[in-house]
């Protein structure tokens, strides 16, 4: 029986995740992914995500253009840094609203459609915008080369307060630089920011008005209630999502490459909320997580490590088990996370945390099995 929704069982939760992100460097030291790098993706993917099933999971459109807004935020980062300061602060707020404006420009064209007719809408304009910043837009985006700093940008702000050093300079918020744990920081409190107003967004009336679009958009059509403008709304509170992602992705490395609008990315967000469970507000972070872990980590497996890993094997079962395991790390770490996600659609539709529930449920059962036998009256002979 699922526990009722309260607010103090919210509270429960956002405090224990808020932990589990600042703990980040602890927890994940056992399987090696305590490294800045990677935990700044953990964060920047997070958020990513967690907008994406606000309108995926939540309102039931199924995007396939999200990494237009991604590159967006990251072009529009970038040009902050160029422009005004290496204070990370402007060129975050810059992207969002910027990647609200343009996700608005795309929901209201798209969201004429409905179906895969409006998922083939946002691929295509996600297409666009990544052609266009390859070719037209390369006085914006400098082509495929990407945007990058350099010395001579006139960076304003910084100019009436900072001298000039030497070379280019690093982001930073206010003097914190965004390299290693301050950069991981930085983006962790922003992905706890992010998880509690995506919670504040799904209990609000305006997301029961989602869920009902997604349960039945029609019946509510015939209601006389005019849907667009709630399902307009959370497509450009997802593309503000991915926005903020991809700004922090320029904040950590001050680039931005027309590669972050590609159709590949999209639909990399599309399997992290599925992993880890559409509609959930955990499992979209889970998803992306283990999405980054086997892309940074098992990717990292080849020959040689094999080889160190099974060197108390003998020579000749020593050579099968490093040939069969290489099939799905190293390069094939793609053929892993295949399995994993087929996985999961077929026996978990609910993604991971569908796996947690019915093992807590199990777990639950089993323990009132045990309370009542041990409770049950012993008939004397």
């Amino acid at each position: 029986m699922m526990s009722k929704i309260t607010p103090r069982n919210d509270n429960v939760m956002m405090g224990l995740f808020a932990v589990a992100v600042l703990t980040m460097p602890i927890w994940l030291m056992p399987i090696g992914a305590s490294y800045p790098d990677l935990m700044q993706k953990f964060a920047i993917f997070g958020i990513f995500a967690i907008g994406f099933n606000i309108l995926f999971g939540l309102t039931g459109y199924l995007s396939f253009g999200h990494a237009a807004f991604l590159g967006v935020g990251s072009y529009t980062a970038v040009w902050s840094f160029k422009l005004l300061s290496m204070n990370v602060l402007p060129a975050v707020v810059f992207a969002v609203l910027v990647a609200g404006a343009f996700s608005f420009l795309i929901g209201f064209i798209s969201l004429r459609r409905s179906g895969i007719y409006f998922s083939i809408l946002t691929l295509a304009f996600a297409q666009m915008s990544y052609n266009l910043a390859y070719s037209v837009l390369t006085p914006i985006t400098n082509g495929e080369t990407g945007l990058q700093l350099a010395k001579s940008d006139p960076r304003v702000v910084d100019a009436l307060f900072v001298e000039a050093g030497a070379g280019i300079p690093s982001t930073n918020f206010f003097g914190i630089a965004m390299s290693g744990y301050g950069g991981f920081y930085f983006c962790a409190i922003l992905l706890i920011v992010g998880f509690y107003l995506s919670l504040r967004i799904t209990r609000s009336p305006f997301g029961m008005m989602l869920k009902a679009i997604k349960s039945n958009q029609n019946r509510m059509s015939y209601t006389g209630l005019n849907t667009r403008p709630y399902a307009l709304t959370a497509f450009v509170i997802s593309g503000m999502y991915a926005g903020l992602a991809g700004s922090l992705l320029a904040v950590t490395d001050p680039l931005a490459g027309a590669e972050r609008m590609q159709w590949t990315a999209s639909g990399e967000v599309v399997l992290m909320t599925i992993l880890g469970g559409v509609g959930t507000l955990i499992g979209p972070v889970l998803g992306a997580g283990i999405i980054k872990y086997f892309e940074n980590i098992f990717s990292a497996f080849n020959e040689s490590i094999l080889t160190s890993i099974f060197s108390f094997l003998p020579d000749g079962l020593q050579d099968v088990v490093v040939s069969v395991v290489g099939l799905f790390v190293g390069e094939g770490w793609h053929l892993t996370l295949g399995l994993l996600f087929m996985i999961i659609v077929i026996y978990l539709p609910g993604g991971l945390v569908e796996g947690a529930q019915r093992i807590r449920t199990y777990a639950t059962k089993k323990r009132e099995k045990k309370s009542a036998a041990s409770h049950q009256p012993q008939i004397a002979e």
